[in-house]
């Protein structure tokens, strides 16, 4: 049987070796283009960081289209026409964030929408 001491002992080594705050710090954002361009950033302490590094991976005229904070974010487009539907999301969890952004690319006029990109924050 094991001591309630070394549980006591194990679970505080725990808590003091893990970094707490790190979670609230990572940041990240989505860009997007026209024609199914985009840019993904994650990872980053600070969201302005995270808002650069996406805008350079976009080509184009891009804008951020969401961001990221330990969560996870998705873009879909239609298969037979990149220029055309569309659609993105953030959310909690990764299925969440495809769902979601298939289902906005379909409300969009889009025919055959697929994912095109998708990102998750690790530190999330």
């Amino acid at each position: 049987m094991i001591s309630p001491w070394r549980v006591a002992i194990a679970a505080s080594l725990a808590l003091a070796l893990c970094p707490i705050g790190e979670t609230a710090q990572a940041a990240g954002a989505l860009a997007i283009g026209n024609c199914g361009a985009y840019g993904l950033a994650y990872d980053f302490t600070e969201a302005d960081a995270a808002h650069v590094a996406a805008l350079n991976q976009c080509s184009g005229a891009c804008k951020i289209a969401t961001e990221m904070r330990g969560n996870c974010a998705a873009l879909s487009i239609d298969l037979h026409n990149a220029c055309g539907a569309f659609g993105y999301a953030a959310a909690p969890r990764l299925g969440q964030a495809e769902n979601t952004a298939l289902r906005y690319c379909y409300r969009n006029g889009g025919k055959d929408c697929v994912i095109r990109a998708f990102v998750c924050d690790a530190k999330g």
